[in-house]
């Protein structure tokens, strides 16, 4: 199973295990993650699911879509270079494992 750990701005992490195909936004809604809202249910339509994915695992995720790197210039939180859309980013066979850290502010 994957697992995906969530890090928050004071440094506690979650480490979730999840089924294949699992995205972030999902993974973290259907748990509780503190800082993910996802309110547009992973349409890349509202940027509530922001998350800086750590540099060691952003060369295994797909390239940003235009739909993503359009939302991403509204997030609240600053975009950087890690930056990604926890609903465009699923964890399976070639994504084992994945760690993010969650914005200090979403919405």
């Amino acid at each position: 199973m994957p697992t995906i750990t969530f890090t928050q701005p004071d440094g506690s992490e979650q480490v979730l295990q999840v089924a294949d195909g699992t995205t972030l936004m999902r993974a973290a809604v259907s748990n509780g993650v503190d800082g993910i809202v996802g309110e547009c249910g992973g349409q890349a339509m509202c940027a509530t699911c922001h998350v800086y994915v750590r540099p060691e695992y952003a060369r295994s995720l797909p390239e940003i879509t235009e739909d993503e790197d359009e939302m991403l210039d509204c997030t609240t939180a600053a975009r950087t270079d890690a930056s990604r859309l926890g609903c465009q980013v699923a964890v399976g066979p070639t994504l084992g494992a994945i760690v993010v850290d969650v914005p200090a502010d979403q919405v």
